[in-house]
């Protein structure tokens, strides 16, 4: 009786790499002697080559560290925000700031959760609060804050390709609708 079947394939195929080297020195002197131009020319040539076998398994990329890819992901955004001459420290309240270098993937998370520092209602009461102040506000202004905002989502959109995450539409539609409530508000006051 059969109690267990298994199936177990590993592939590999092996490659190799050549490398040839050379170098060659070349001599050349001249010599004044009793009135004759005497030249002599030495030649040295050095050639090498070397073969390293080197080998690929789909194993390997399969055992890939998940967290490796992360911190690496982590690394090259932080180093491009410092690049760029921005912080990467961020102010989530009063007391306390976070550095988005030291996240793991878990507090990134938590960020970019619906009651995360970085969540679509968070987020998006920030750029209300930002628009209505810069309008003074002022709600007869509402069509010069939506063309802002669709100006910088725009950019946005063209910087990545066209395409961004789900939670960058949802914050856009959730500071629409904050601006709608605005002036519906402040229209039913006056």
């Amino acid at each position: 009786m059969l109690e267990n079947i298994g199936y177990s394939q590993q592939s590999a195929k092996s490659f190799h790499t050549h490398k040839m080297y050379s170098a060659e020195i070349v001599t050349i002197s001249s010599k004044v002697e009793n009135g004759k131009v005497s030249t002599s020319m030495d030649r040295i040539t050095l050639q090498g080559e070397s073969t390293t076998a080197l080998t690929y398994s789909s194993a390997k990329t399969l055992a890939t560290d998940e967290g490796g890819k992360y911190g690496m992901l982590q690394s090259l955004v932080a180093n491009l925000l410092k690049e760029q001459g921005i912080e990467t420290k961020v102010l989530i309240d009063d007391n306390n700031e976070i550095d988005i270098t030291d996240l793991t993937p878990d507090e990134a998370q938590a960020l970019v959760a619906d009651d995360g520092y970085f969540g679509v209602q968070q987020t998006s009461d920030r750029i209300f609060q930002f628009a209505v102040g810069v309008a003074g506000g002022d709600p007869s202004r509402i069509e010069a804050i939506k063309e802002g905002i669709d100006g910088g989502f725009q950019e946005a959109l063209d910087a990545f390709g066209g395409t961004l995450p789900d939670i960058s539409y949802d914050t856009y539609d959730a500071v629409m609708k904050k601006l709608d409530d605005w002036v519906k508000e402040a229209q039913a006051a006056a």
